[in-house]
């Protein structure tokens, strides 16, 4: 039997199965329904689904994308999950940081990538504080405020990623335990925002015995400036005024730190 090759437009599947016995048939609508239907995760080799692969590997062998498409669970008409956690990760939409820009996120800024509406926004975002709960939780089971590496481990996931500079008053009793904390500077670390005063009111308030101030350094590089030298100054002399020891000032960078009673700057 002679067949032709015809594009058309049908209205249902019968009229397309009817067409379909004397014709070779492009339908407009069947196309772009199949197509979609290539892009689902169910299509791909059991070996290369992620939910498979977790199941029968762990999920230690999955990549960064593979992990996301688990918890995103599903993409869009046209996108499977793969495609749209590949983007969200690497796409120029988002970020070039990969991974690492989970911290960053907001749900306005991840709802940028086609595919991520309101609830997925929200699950990338509690995804990135749970990390950074259980990161501060296990940092918390060797926390001793007499060491420097300690307490940096501990606020590290916390400040290393923050754009600003945050200061922090960390508020000791007599024997070296937290009974506070407070923000006291947001912005550039300068002698002249940084009034000891308020900072050892509220010490007083607190019957604080010592404290320790923490800043970070959003370039990553923890060397104390000038500036960070000079207010450390200041406080310490201060502190030696009215019986509030300044035991340390710890600088928190990209996964390093400098502590200032380490290194004798005190």
């Amino acid at each position: 039997m002679l067949q032709y090759v015809v594009f058309v437009e049908c209205r249902s599947e019968e009229e397309y199965k009817t067409r379909e016995s004397f014709c070779i048939l492009f339908c407009v609508n069947c196309l772009h329904k199949r197509m979609n239907q290539e892009h689902t995760i169910k299509k791909l080799p059991n070996e290369e689904r992620p939910y498979e692969k977790c199941e029968r590997f762990g999920p230690g062998v999955l990549t960064d994308t593979e992990l996301l498409a688990v918890i995103l669970r599903s993409g869009k008409k046209g996108r499977n999950v793969l495609e749209v956690s590949r983007e969200l990760l690497f796409g120029d939409a988002v970020n070039e940081k990969g991974i690492l820009a989970l911290y960053e996120w907001d749900a306005k800024t991840v709802q940028k990538v086609d595919g991520i509406g309101k609830v997925k926004a929200v699950q990338v975002v509690c995804i990135a504080e749970l990390a950074r709960r259980l990161s501060k939780a296990a940092a918390a089971l060797n926390l001793s405020f007499s060491s420097p590496k300690t307490i940096a481990k501990y606020y590290m996931e916390d400040m290393r990623h923050l754009k600003q500079e945050h200061m922090k008053l960390l508020m000791l009793d007599t024997k070296t335990r937290l009974i506070g904390e407070s923000l006291i500077s947001k912005g550039t670390v300068n002698a002249t925002l940084v009034s000891p005063r308020e900072l050892f009111i509220e010490a007083l308030q607190k019957n604080a015995v010592s404290i320790i101030l923490l800043h970070n350094h959003p370039s990553g590089e923890p060397t104390p400036s000038r500036e960070d030298l000079l207010v450390t100054k200041r406080i310490k002399e201060a502190g030696s005024l009215i019986g509030i020891e300044l035991l340390d000032h710890i600088i928190i960078g990209n996964n390093c730190y400098l502590s200032f009673a380490e290194k004798k700057l005190l």
